[in-house]
């Protein structure tokens, strides 16, 4: 696949190499949001402006007509997911020696970065949107694969031009767990969110089709320790029984955290009838049906760079309750926007904050549709894929002049 050739732009622009594990439709994370909407934010300001010329996608999965694809030998693919990361990583490499700049995504693909770096002698830009050190429980899914992880992510770090922190908090982490990071190479660029796709809707076809009825708190998250779903079934333990839970997640991240929560819902499944339990990633007018019907969004991470869910909730005009790790602070505005929980080390008195804060925003629907209205508002006013592309675009001019 061609790189994407930005329409009318001047021969001086800058050629991009956007270097990312995940690429539409392969889209399971925040990452993942992340790099799909931050390519056409830069190329619509780009065939304008003419700052970018092309801009070439590299992601794993294989071949595909709107970017360069990468997929390992069949032969190849029981190899652990670090080391098959590496290997992905090294085919990109030959073609990446035409760009200006290359610009990574997460560990999967630091490396391929670094070694554009190394060989061609151009600027890497990396996007931190979580850290290794901080996701200790990613051993149980990769193994003895996470020591290569935490050295592809530490080794990249090293070298790199510039490091975009999604939020301040996860600036605050970069330098905390790296300290031989000069600071001025660390910028933050907030996530952003398009507002018109993600927008409230009054459409309730998929509501109806799975019986979901009465007041419901939503979650929506992958089945990993990060995102917390146990502890927000543990708290539901104490919430008033005519409150709903409707959960949306993928598949898990491994089987020890898939089987406790498996166990949780038939535990709450045995006491409650509105527990709808949806396994899969659901096609996007679904997902707004239950962001837009919901009486409340939770998000219970006990680790979250920025949290990408937080403000498609916002944008979809529903209260939001966070526990307050990250990034999340920054964007759940504590008595404006939402609620948030500190998170505890005791699990037991995390959980039972949880319950008491969903309780009582429930009850409250004032408070509820007070938040509501200003979180779609602050989603609008200050989360804007625009604004995140051009403060890319200008950090990426910095490094070349």
């Amino acid at each position: 696949m061609n790189n994407r050739v930005i329409s009318g732009a001047a021969d001086s622009g800058l050629d991009v190499a956007v270097l990312t594990k995940e690429w539409p439709p392969k889209i399971y994370g925040g990452a993942g949001v992340h790099v799909a909407n931050l390519v056409p934010a830069l190329e619509k300001i780009a065939s304008s402006d003419k700052s970018i010329k092309r801009i070439g996608v590299h992601c794993f999965d294989g071949a595909r007509s709107d970017a360069h694809g990468y997929q390992l030998e069949q032969s190849l693919s029981t190899l652990n997911p670090s080391i098959a990361a590496l290997l992905i990583d090294a085919a990109m490499l030959p073609h990446l020696g035409a760009a200006d700049i290359a610009h990574s995504h997460t560990w999967y693909a630091n490396f391929a970065g670094d070694l554009a770096k190394r060989t061609f002698d151009i600027p890497h830009v990396i996007t931190a949107h979580s850290l290794e050190p901080r996701r200790p429980w990613k051993a149980e899914q990769l193994g003895g694969g996470y020591q290569i992880s935490c050295w592809i992510e530490s080794t990249s770090y090293r070298r790199a031009d510039a490091i975009i922190a999604v939020s301040d908090g996860m600036r605050d982490d970069l330098l905390n767990c790296y300290p031989f990071l000069d600071a001025s190479r660390v910028c933050t660029i907030r996530n952003g969110i398009d507002s018109q796709k993600f927008s409230p809707t009054s459409s309730r076809d998929f509501l109806e089709k799975n019986s979901i009825e009465g007041s419901f708190a939503l979650f929506v998250g992958r089945i990993t320790r990060q995102k917390g779903l146990k502890h927000l079934l543990q708290a539901f333990k104490q919430v008033p029984k005519e409150i709903g839970l409707v959960i949306a997640a993928g598949n898990p991240d491994e089987p020890g955290v898939g089987r406790e929560v498996e166990a949780l819902i038939n535990e709450l499944r045995a006491e409650r009838k509105n527990l709808w339990l949806f396994q899969e990633m659901l096609p996007h007018d679904e997902l707004l049906q239950l962001l837009s019907a919901a009486d409340l969004f939770v998000c219970p991470s006990i680790y979250e760079p920025l949290g990408i869910v937080n403000l498609e909730a916002m944008a979809c005009g529903t209260a939001v309750v966070a526990s307050a790790v990250g990034g999340i602070p920054e964007v759940v505005m504590h008595g404006v926007t939402g609620d948030l929980v500190p998170w505890s080390e005791n699990h037991h008195d995390f959980e039972s904050d949880l319950a008491l804060t969903i309780t009582s925003l429930m009850n409250d629907a004032p408070r509820r549709q007070r938040y509501a209205k200003a979180g779609r508002e602050r989603v609008v006013r200050e989360f804007g894929w625009d604004s995140v592309a051009r403060s890319t675009i200008s950090l990426y001019q910095s490094l070349l002049h």
